[in-house]
């Protein structure tokens, strides 16, 4: 079990998704950055379903009553273990008593902490993933445990690691396909939005990211329509909204684009101020 002494900006429980529930308005949810999440699990040995800690701009402090095998991917947090430093994408074994703490965030914006067999929170409507009205909560808080089985191994530290596994989400960018209603625009409309570098601003989260730069005022609109994480929507105001995994289920603005899997896991580890341009495919 890991006692939560501190619990960060937001970190929550995710695993790939709660799928098959669109239909009565229940989101997707689960792992942000899937590619990072899946590195986790696979240096494990895990299923690749197995719950992950996602954890967003600064880390929490944990203590770990139980002996298991971690590791952490994603954004770099500058994580100590009992204080000493640790890198990413390496193995650890941990014993009871063992302490992580995560300091300055240097790369990315979301790290997944992962143990050996996964966390082993509720299952609700199939899957582990936080959302709020959904689960019983949406982020851990302090004083919060979060449940894991038992794992012994003898071996200090492990040195097989992963290199280079965060170039993939410094790249500025994001391949999409035509959305459904990509033809509703002119081909110099549609050139602006997919030639234009893009700014996010500070409204960004789990359920969406939002576009700085006012492209096309428009007054073309769509009876509401199916949406699903990596949708490019157009607002009449001209902003670009990027929906992300804990978006709603429909949508009334244009969806013009469609990030792929990739593109939404290179996203979510971006921050506001940072600049990306779409290339469609």
């Amino acid at each position: 079990m890991i006692k939560v002494l501190q619990a960060g900006l937001h970190t929550s429980i995710q695993d790939l998704g709660r799928f098959g529930y669109r239909n009565i308005g229940i989101p997707t949810s689960g792992t942000m950055d899937t590619i990072s999440a899946n590195f986790a699990n696979a240096l494990l040995n895990n299923n690749k379903n197995d719950a992950v800690l996602e954890i967003t701009m600064y880390g929490p402090k944990l203590a770990f009553t139980t002996p298991t095998v971690i590791t952490i991917t994603g954004a770099e947090m500058s994580a100590k273990l009992n204080n000493i430093s640790i890198a990413n994408y390496k193995k650890y074994s941990i014993k009871k008593g063992d302490i992580l703490s995560f300091g300055k965030l240097t790369k990315g914006l979301r790290s997944y902490l992962a143990v050996k067999g996964g966390f082993k929170t509720e299952k609700v409507l199939k899957s582990r993933s936080f959302y709020n009205g959904i689960t019983l909560k949406d982020t851990f808080k302090k004083h919060d445990t979060i449940l894991y089985d038992r794992y012994v191994d003898d071996i200090n530290t492990f040195n097989s690691a992963i290199k280079n596994t965060t170039l993939f989400f410094e790249t500025k960018v994001l391949e999409v396909y035509k959305g459904p209603d990509f033809n509703l625009f002119t081909l110099e409309e549609l050139q602006k939005i997919c030639s234009n570098k893009h700014t996010i601003s500070n409204l960004m989260d789990r359920m969406g990211y939002r576009i700085k730069e006012t492209i096309i005022k428009h007054s073309k609109s769509i009876l509401t329509s199916p949406v699903i994480p990596g949708t490019v929507q157009l607002t009449p105001s001209g902003q670009l909204i990027i929906l992300m995994k804990d978006a709603q289920t429909t949508g009334g603005y244009p969806r013009i684009l469609q990030l792929t899997e990739k593109s939404i896991a290179i996203l979510a580890q971006k921050k506001g101020g940072d600049i990306f341009n779409f290339l469609l495919i």
